[in-house]
């Protein structure tokens, strides 16, 4: 097998700046797609999967199927712990940045509620999905990957 466009990172450092939590969640609300990881027969699982932010919380839609569903369905408060990381990071810079939220996710019930989510997170897989869960953010990190300055130069 060969990887066809194969293209060199450029030369140079990076640079790994902490950011904010409210700088964070602005990141992570400006894209689509995250990887929620949650236990599975007491193992990490990592699924790829679309979201949007609501009032801070990350809410995500999920099927009958699903382990997460079944995981959240059965917890009780305040929720099943879970990780959420999104990114956007140029394959061929390597700059970008990073977020990482760990919280509680539990499943939406009220109908209304539901509804709206079902409104305005569309499933980027071409499966039913009936349930949302909410993921409410206990502890936000996030860095941004900057080339590093360079030295000696006059």
């Amino acid at each position: 097998m060969t990887i066809d466009n194969v293209q060199t990172v450029p030369p140079g450092p990076r640079r790994s700046v902490e950011l904010d939590s409210d700088e964070a969640l602005r990141l992570l609300g400006s894209v689509s797609l995250g990887r929620i990881v949650f236990t599975r027969q007491a193992l990490p699982t990592v699924r790829p999967v679309n979201h949007v932010l609501d009032d801070g919380d990350i809410v995500i839609r999920t099927h009958e199927g699903a382990a997460l569903t079944s995981r959240t369905r059965q917890a009780g408060a305040p929720g099943v712990v879970v990780a959420y990381e999104a990114d956007a990071i140029d394959p061929h810079t390597h700059l970008g940045w990073s977020v990482v939220v760990t919280g509680y996710a539990h499943l939406v019930t009220d109908p209304g509620e539901l509804a709206r989510y079902q409104a305005l997170l569309q499933p980027w897989v071409n499966r039913t999905m009936d349930y949302a869960v909410r993921i409410h953010p206990d502890l936000i990190t996030g860095a941004r990957l900057t080339a590093a300055e360079e030295s000696g130069s006059a």
